[in-house]
């Protein structure tokens, strides 16, 4: 029951902020539309909480810096982007094009400024976050928000960190911020397997501009792959440990 309760409070959440978006699109600047979808990220870290019985929690925002970041965090699960997005104002992301065949969703992610990237990756999608996008988001002076793997982990386990992370953080010269999560033990994946319990997202130590690319796709993944790893505690797969092998990237859908 309380699985059919989110999924219908899901939909309908969506679907009257995607109606009552639209009017905003029409208007000259970014802030409305920006302002009213944090308002929906937090409705759904609500519900999550209210129906789901799955309460966030965020650690280690003081160890944030001054000024805009680019955030890279953990992706173990479809209700990540709620949850970090809820916590930041005009907060900037990475997308794949797969999330432009929802309804009003395109219009949406460029009135936000979203960075939307091919799903096939390679240097064409590299290249993507360091044009005209990123240029438009730096001038701005926004934090970003992009997901090194680029695909939803299961609990304990990890994909390959693609290294247009990297690409972005040279071009941005800001500190690039590590988040740490464990939601996936609550909601796993794409899954509608909700289970109860505290979600946490981890803010991790900040790493400064300026390190080349082994070091720095080294020390992201080791931050945020140990944090992750410890916030599952007793929960923790008896296979998982901080040098397991990356997943094989899943095939491209064929749509």
């Amino acid at each position: 029951m309380r699985r059919a309760l989110f999924f219908a409070a899901y939909w309908l959440t969506s679907t009257f902020f995607a109606l009552t978006t639209a009017p905003l699109l029409l208007l000259p600047t970014r802030a409305p539309v920006s302002w009213w979808i944090r308002r929906y990220t937090k409705a759904m870290v609500f519900l999550m909480q209210t129906i789901a019985g799955i309460r966030l929690e965020v650690r280690g925002r003081n160890r944030l810096p001054q000024g805009p970041v680019i955030f890279a965090a953990k992706h173990q699960s479809w209700g990540d982007g709620f949850c970090l997005y809820s916590q930041f104002d005009d907060l900037a992301f990475v997308t794949g094009d797969h999330i432009l065949r929802l309804p009003m969703v395109g219009a949406i992610l460029r009135k936000l400024g979203a960075i939307i990237v091919n799903n096939c990756g390679g240097a064409v999608a590299r290249a993507r976050l360091v044009d005209d996008d990123l240029e438009a988001v730096r001038v701005a002076q926004r934090s970003i928000l992009i997901y090194p793997e680029g695909h939803l982990a299961p609990v304990g386990e990890k994909y390959r960190y693609k290294r247009g992370v990297y690409h972005m953080y040279a071009a941005y010269r800001q500190p690039c911020v590590p988040v740490a999560t464990n939601l996936g033990l609550y909601w796993p994946q794409a899954s509608w397997d909700l289970r109860p319990g505290v979600a946490t997202l981890e803010i991790l130590e900040p790493i400064a501009p300026g390190l080349d690319k082994e070091t720095f796709m080294a020390t992201l993944e080791q931050r945020i792959e140990e944090a992750s790893l410890t916030l599952l505690g007793d929960k923790r797969p008896a296979h998982a440990h901080a040098a397991m092998a990356p997943l094989p990237d899943p095939a491209p859908s064929a749509s």
